[in-house]
């Protein structure tokens, strides 16, 4: 198949063109400046240039497919508006593109804030509907076509997608914190955890999804279904020399900023029927392992 693929140079989306690449499809990957495009001619992929704003060129882009695979998003945590309506128009952009063909879309989604009370599966709807949700309520969008002729499915990613050279998710903007406070810390007692997938088996699954998800799956990029962040904020302490202390679980906030909202909540997730549907089994490093192999140096 010819792939477009939107965040294609990104942390997860330079891995996953990757797989893509290696399984026999063709790739298109959107690229915002000259040193993205770079790197995916590179890898052997072909380059679009734009960004999420431009909507002609993303629909230039599904026009010349045979699927797409969407993983972008501009993480704006402190205008989370401008996100959302980003990924709102996106989306829409993509299955008005595809509607009736019978074509794939494989979108990037999350496990955060779909359960109360324990980990959230592939069976639980997401809550977010309409444009001012979170993702502007994309999943529930895309989802709304699979009745109108595009074959969607939902890739939702752990909080933490980690491993060596991430420098922009949340392990590691908690690593800078850290580094930045002189200590490491953890909510309350610590036992609430977050879901976790190394980058690699983040990459892998995607590529099982685009070839073999039918149509309205949810899949789960889910490695470890809950790393408590006490286990998280000591081994940052031990990998980067630090303290680690126990902190009120409202300073959150005040303590670490917007990602503050996100490591005082538990996060679990599970991924036992994405292993089921299809064969896939995560082989990479564990968070910890990763922590201590020097992965997050918090600079």
């Amino acid at each position: 198949m010819h792939v477009f693929v939107t965040g294609a140079s990104g942390w997860i989306g330079s891995a996953s063109v990757a797989e893509l690449l290696a399984a026999g499809h063709e790739v298109t990957g959107l690229a915002r400046s000259d040193a993205s495009a770079a790197r995916l001619e590179q890898a052997g992929a072909r380059v679009l240039r734009g960004d999420l704003d431009d909507l002609d060129g993303l629909r230039a882009g599904a026009d010349e497919a045979d699927a797409v695979l969407h993983l972008a998003n501009k993480h704006d945590f402190a205008n989370q508006a401008v996100s959302n309506a980003a990924e709102r128009g996106a989306v829409q952009t993509f299955v008005d593109a595809l509607e009736g063909s019978g074509r794939r879309f494989l979108l990037a989604s999350g496990v955060a804030g779909l359960a109360q009370g324990r980990p959230t599966t592939e069976a639980d709807p997401s809550p977010f509907h309409g444009p001012d949700s979170m993702r502007g309520g994309s999943e529930n969008l895309a989802l709304e076509y699979v009745d109108r002729g595009v074959h969607v499915v939902s890739v939702r990613f752990a909080p933490t997608v980690h491993g060596v050279g991430d420098r922009h998710g949340f392990i590691a903007r908690i690593a800078q914190v850290a580094r930045e406070n002189g200590v490491a810390g953890y909510p309350g007692d610590g036992t609430n955890g977050w879901a976790a997938v190394h980058r690699s088996d983040a990459a892998r699954l995607v590529a099982l999804a685009l070839d073999h998800a039918p149509s309205g799956s949810i899949v789960h990029a889910v490695g470890e279904p809950s790393v408590p962040t006490r286990a998280i904020a000591e081994a940052l302490g031990s990998s980067l020399g630090l303290p680690v202390a126990s902190f009120a679980p409202d300073e959150a906030i005040e303590r670490f900023g917007w990602i503050g909202g996100f490591f005082g909540r538990d996060l679990a997730a599970t991924s036992d029927e994405t292993r089921a549907l299809l064969g896939w089994e995560p082989i990479g490093p564990t968070l910890l392992e990763d922590i201590a192999a020097g992965a997050y140096p918090g600079v």
